[in-house]
């Protein structure tokens, strides 16, 4: 089989960035590169510099689902890698060794249903939060739920992504993350060899722990289906100003007006689900003293291993969730006036 890769990379104005993953995706080795840019409607030059490299350019309607889709649908190679338009490689090996691991892991399981993703590594212009950033880019080695997401490059085959259905156009964002947990469903998962980097621009401008505690609150509404969430947030979102950090004091109001309008009874269920949710990802509390054990030189003490053995059992029952739910709603409250303080 010859080593021919597809690689499909969304853009929207990113014209900061794309030349030079477009340079570093020209410099790899041992690999033959079909590179799909599919533009959602730049106002920038975007367009212009991905041709000038050489890419093929499609051009669609905004959304990074639909141009994803659009790109598979366009690519000629029985594999394809769905990359970030901030993505940054230096290993000019680097995908010739993935899809040789890839292919590898497919003979061995003989399945087609198994897709790759690399490690990260924060790409940072400010040195600060050294741990934080270290934290994340170990948990995204792992394969455990919700630790898989597109900042760290899809790989499959293009079969195994057809037989899924291609990414959920349905909502503005999380397209990554419901592909992953349908990937997680009907195969496999695997860390493929070597690092991508990644921008923490977003972090940095929008603060790192403000970015965090909104994707925490996404991710649990994402898990309970709390749809008209993310029908209104993208408007929140959009009335921000980068220059000044994110305001989450906004986001907490329009949950209370959300949860207001859906009634005590469904808003308490909800509640419980989330209590759930939170208990069931607990682990990583625990995988933070293993990751600053190995932060700062000294032998893991395995508490991640103890949450999987004994503490997941021994709270993997309602009134542990109810009590989950409890704190979690107390933390929400507490963080809500925080906010409000801190961003006025």
């Amino acid at each position: 089989m010859g080593s021919a890769l597809s690689v499909v990379v969304p853009t929207m104005n990113e014209e900061l960035g794309i030349a030079g993953l477009l340079d570093s995706l020209g410099k790899q080795q041992q690999v033959s590169l079909e590179i799909i840019v599919v533009d959602g409607g730049s106002s920038d030059a975007t367009v212009e510099l991905a041709r000038t490299a050489g890419a093929l350019v499609i051009e669609t309607d905004a959304g990074r689902a639909i141009q994803m889709n659009a790109g598979a649908a366009a690519a000629s190679n029985e594999f394809v890698l769905f990359l970030h338009a901030d993505s940054a490689i230096a290993d000019e090996g680097l995908l010739a060794a993935a899809l040789r691991e890839l292919r590898a892991h497919l003979d061995r399981s003989r399945s087609d249903r198994v897709a790759g993703h690399f490690s990260l590594r924060f790409v940072r212009e400010a040195q600060q939060n050294d741990f934080a950033y270290y934290y994340y880019e170990s948990k995204s080695a792992l394969n455990r739920i919700e630790t898989t997401n597109g900042d760290q490059g899809f790989l499959m085959k293009r079969s195994f992504f057809d037989l899924l259905g291609g990414f959920d156009e349905s909502l503005p964002f999380l397209e990554d993350q419901r592909f992953a947990a349908m990937v997680r469903e009907c195969g496999e998962w695997i860390t493929l060899p070597g690092v991508l980097g990644t921008s923490a621009r977003r972090f940095e401008q929008e603060g790192l722990g403000r970015r965090m505690t909104l994707s925490a609150l996404i991710m649990a509404f994402h898990s309970i289906g709390f749809t008209e969430f993310f029908r209104e947030a993208p408007e929140v979102y959009r009335e921000q100003s980068v220059s000044r950090g994110l305001s989450l004091a906004p986001f907490f109001r329009l949950i209370h007006k959300l949860y207001w309008r859906r009634g005590v009874i469904k808003s308490l269920k909800d509640w419980l689900s989330i209590g759930k949710y939170v208990r069931r990802n607990a682990w990583q509390l625990f995988y933070v003293v293993d990751v600053l054990d190995r932060f700062e030189g000294r032998e893991e003490s395995g508490w991640l291993k103890f949450h999987d053995r004994w503490f997941t059992r021994a709270t993997d029952f309602p009134v542990a969730d109810a009590a989950t739910a409890l704190l979690t709603y107390v933390w929400f409250l507490s963080a809500w006036i925080w906010f409000e303080v801190a961003d006025n």
